[in-house]
Parts: C-alpha cells; sequence; structure tokens
C-alpha cells in the first residue's frame, strides 16, 4: 500500500482566498486539525487550527495574514508505513501527498489512515494474541510460524517492540484461532517466554461457549 492509494476524496484544500473562519468551519465538519493550502497545484503549507486561533483574524482571508507554515509531505509512492511514521512524529491529523516534482496530488486523513493499520495488523479479524520476550538475537520468525502453523493456526499479523535499554524484544503476534492453549504450550517447549496471552471479548464468549457445550455433552454420555 502507498502514498497514493490512501489519499481521501471527501477533505477540501484551503486556498489563500478562504478565511480563517471558513477554515475552522471546514476543520469541525470533517474533524481535523490541519488542511493544507494550495495555490494552483503547488503545496503551500499546513495550517492548523493553532495557527488560526494565534492570529485572532479569522474573518481575514489567510493569504493576507503573516503565517508560520510548516510544509511536512509524503510522495505518491511513499509506503504506507512511512506516512504513518512521518504522522505519527508530527502528531498530525492530515499529511498532503505531492508528485515528484513537488505537485499537490491530495491528502491522507488520519482517520483514513488508521483503518489501514485496521487491515495491517488485523484488528478486527476474530483471533488471539500472544506477547513473547525474547532476546533479539534468538529471534526467528520461520521458527515462531512453524510452531504456529503446527499446530493448525496461521500468523495474521505480528509487530516487534525494542527496548532502548536491552537487547530483549517484545513480539506481539496475532492468530487466527481463539483456542490458543496448544500453541502456548508447545511455545514453552521451545523455552519462548510468554509475557500475556488475550482474547477479544467476543471471541472469549465464543470459546467459553463451546467448551460449555462440550461439558454439557460429556456429563450426557
Amino acid at each position: 500500500m502507498i502514498a497514493k492509494d490512501l489519499i481521501s476524496d471527501v477533505v477540501p484544500v484551503l486556498r489563500e482566498s478562504d478565511t480563517g473562519l471558513q477554515a475552522l468551519n471546514w476543520m469541525e465538519i470533517f474533524k481535523v486539525s490541519h488542511l493544507p493550502i494550495v495555490r494552483g497545484d503547488e503545496f503551500i503549507g499546513l495550517l492548523s487550527d493553532n495557527d488560526i486561533y494565534d492570529l485572532n483574524q479569522v474573518e481575514e482571508p489567510i493569504g493576507k495574514q503573516k503565517l508560520s507554515l510548516f510544509s511536512p509531505f509524503v510522495t505518491q509512492d511513499q509506503h504506507i508505513y512511512d506516512v504513518i511514521e512521518k504522522v505519527s512524529h508530527l502528531k498530525l491529523t492530515v499529511i498532503p501527498v505531492l508528485l515528484e516534482d513537488e505537485t499537490y496530488l491530495g491528502l491522507i486523513t488520519l482517520s483514513d489512515l488508521m483503518q489501514y493499520v485496521d487491515k495491517i495488523f488485523a484488528v478486527s479479524e476474530p483471533g488471539g494474541i500472544i506477547v513473547l520476550e525474547l532476546n533479539s538475537i534468538d529471534y526467528s520468525l520461520s521458527e515462531i510460524a512453524q510452531i504456529v502453523e503446527g499446530n493448525d493456526a496461521k500468523i495474521l499479523s505480528l509487530y516487534i517492540k525494542s527496548s532502548d535499554t536491552s537487547r530483549k524484544i517484545e513480539l506481539t503476534i496475532k492468530i487466527n484461532e481463539t483456542n490458543l492453549t496448544s500453541i502456548i504450550q508447545t511455545l514453552h517447549r521451545y523455552d519462548y517466554v510468554i509475557k500475556s496471552s488475550y482474547l477479544r471479548n467476543d471471541d472469549m464468549q465464543d470459546l467459553l461457549f463451546d467448551r460449555y457445550n462440550s461439558f454439557m455433552k460429556f456429563l450426557n454420555t
């Protein structure tokens, strides 16, 4: 997934003839705190609601005001991970997308970006989560995948969190199974340290219901 595939076709840009009040109205409507100012196809800079409040001239055209704009952007072919990194680092609610010659192409909103993050990490997919702690030198994705798949499951997504104070890493794995018992047991046999494991509430209810039915069938035999 690259930046041009994430562009919103809903949120408008600002022109220099627009007033601060118009900008604030659009920010309120589209639930953002930033909007790009564009002159023709040229990206001028990113305007925030704080910029407008600081000037205290909401009825004046923004092109006539002394604005201290900054100009963060991504190019159309940058990967979604680059987009996430820049939006997160700068705490933006929108990020402009430019062509290689810096022609303005569109913008990506934080809310749209989060929907794609949901898909990347399979957040909405049913399943369970296992968090492992291990030395970075011992990390082997092929071995972990073999353990999971050996228990008739699949890894939907994973995330590695490094430590600044040690050589240990924290590995979060999303698995497409709600019953994690056999996978956890196998990981223990391979000497993996399991920090925690989780199920979505709905998945937990389904699992408990299945176990209840199995128990009732056992009592009736």
